[in-house]
């Protein structure tokens, strides 16, 4: 990593402790992922998003903002990228994915609470993350409680805007309610960007953003192959990447890697070769949360896909068309984020009809359900999940925990007994 300490320092952030985050990354990740053998070539480019994630992109960010444009932090894939980008915003996902600084988080928030929330709140309170210290505005969203409690804490010290989301979707009302939020959304954007959005600025982002999804859903449409043509670990970190990059540059690369990855699988060259296959459902994975993916490529099987809104929810529905008119184009893209099957809606049987038909579609011998500490949406839902898995006759196994390392030894066991059964 380059040296970037004055940039850094301008930002506010704590050094010592950011150096020692950057220490803890820059020894887990060749671990984890340059230790792979037969890995597409195609994954150079995001081993060098990783060894910069807190230097060019952070760069690029704050020369962006010198323009006069804005930088906006998102916690949640109901957020529309297509109308901060329409604003001339650029978008950034800043979910927590490590333990790091979980310790400063509890100094105010209770223990018993999602790591995930616990992770972002942590790297704000210490200073520790570029993002979010480079952040003009944040928005969050109402699909847990804990998140809807957080954001009154941040509020306290930076601008907030919170979307609501609706907790059913079949009900005209609720969909009357999320396209209002979609609206305000919009108007909050033009009044900090100072920008106008019409319907051909939003037109223009949607291009964008189909090109991303298409890409994303491409390279998942190769990992059918058998054998896989790439890893589940380096798909998740393609996925976690496309919530940060630059729009553009991310859908070239991860098009270039599909295509790498289709030519692979045409020629039967894949990774982890008889290995047996499982689809991961549940709680998104932010970076560098690679835990579970690791324990499941070290124990006799490759993650054939994702279930998660790191994952196949990211891009559901790749393609919106605008409508002939700014309404039009807002009812349609606040139409397919709503589609989003999260946990949070009730009922929820798209989600669970989902999770079967991927795993059908995805030839997985069996399905591992991801669920975070504390995170009760989920865990509840799991019980569903796994009777209609059951029923289906897909063998699933459910993988409580959080961020630490202290239970790897504990899960790899589970998860050979788990991979020997199926």
């Amino acid at each position: 990593m380059g040296t970037y300490d004055t940039m850094w320092e301008g930002l506010g952030l704590d050094l010592r402790r950011h150096e020692s985050l950057m220490g803890i990354l820059g020894e887990f990740y060749p671990m984890l992922y340059l230790s792979q053998k037969d890995r597409p070539k195609g994954m150079e480019y995001f081993d060098f998003v990783v060894s910069e994630i807190h230097g060019l992109r952070v760069k690029e960010l704050l020369e962006h903002k010198k323009k006069g444009g804005k930088v906006v932090g998102t916690f949640c894939v109901y957020v529309p990228d297509e109308i901060l980008m329409a604003a001339g915003a650029i978008g950034v996902g800043l979910c927590g994915g490590a333990e790091f600084s979980i310790p400063d988080a509890e100094k105010t928030l209770p223990r018993d609470l999602c790591p995930l929330i616990k992770s972002v709140y942590g790297f704000k309170d210490a200073k520790i993350c570029p993002y979010l210290q480079a952040c003009d505005m944040l928005v969050g969203e109402t699909t847990c409680d804990g998140k809807k409690k957080v954001w009154e804490l941040l509020k306290q010290e930076l601008d907030v805007h919170v979307m609501e989301v609706p907790q059913k979707k079949v009900e005209p009302e609720a969909r009357a309610l999320w396209r209002a939020e979609v609206r305000k959304l919009l108007k909050r954007m033009e009044e900090l960007s100072g920008r106008r959005i019409t319907n051909e600025k939003l037109a223009e982002a949607l291009s964008l953003t189909n090109g991303k999804r298409k890409a994303l859903d491409r390279l998942y449409m190769a990992r059918r192959a058998d054998p896989a043509p790439i890893s589940g670990k380096d798909a998740l970190l393609v996925s976690q990447i496309a919530f940060y990059d630059d729009v553009r540059r991310f859908t070239e690369k991860t098009n270039a890697l599909a295509a790498e990855a289709e030519e692979r699988g045409e020629k039967g060259k894949g990774v982890l070769a008889g290995s047996k296959r499982v689809l991961v459902t549940g709680t998104p994975m932010a970076i560098p949360n690679w835990k579970l993916h690791h324990v499941i490529e070290t124990s006799g099987a490759v993650v054939a896909a994702e279930e998660t809104c790191t994952g196949a929810r990211y891009f559901h529905n790749p393609e919106v068309k605008p409508g002939r008119t700014l309404g039009e184009t807002l009812d349609r893209i606040a139409d397919r984020y709503l589609e989003t099957p999260c946990a949070c809606f009730t009922p929820n049987d798209r989600r669970i009809e989902n999770v079967v038909s991927m795993a059908r579609e995805w030839n997985a011998a069996g399905v591992v359900q991801y669920v975070l500490k504390f995170c009760q949406i989920y865990s509840i839902e799991g019980i569903l999940v796994e009777k209609a898995l059951k029923k289906a006759g897909i063998p699933v196994i459910t993988v409580e925990t959080d961020y630490g390392m202290g239970d790897m030894e504990q899960l790899s066991t589970r998860m050979a007994a788990f991979v020997e059964m199926i």
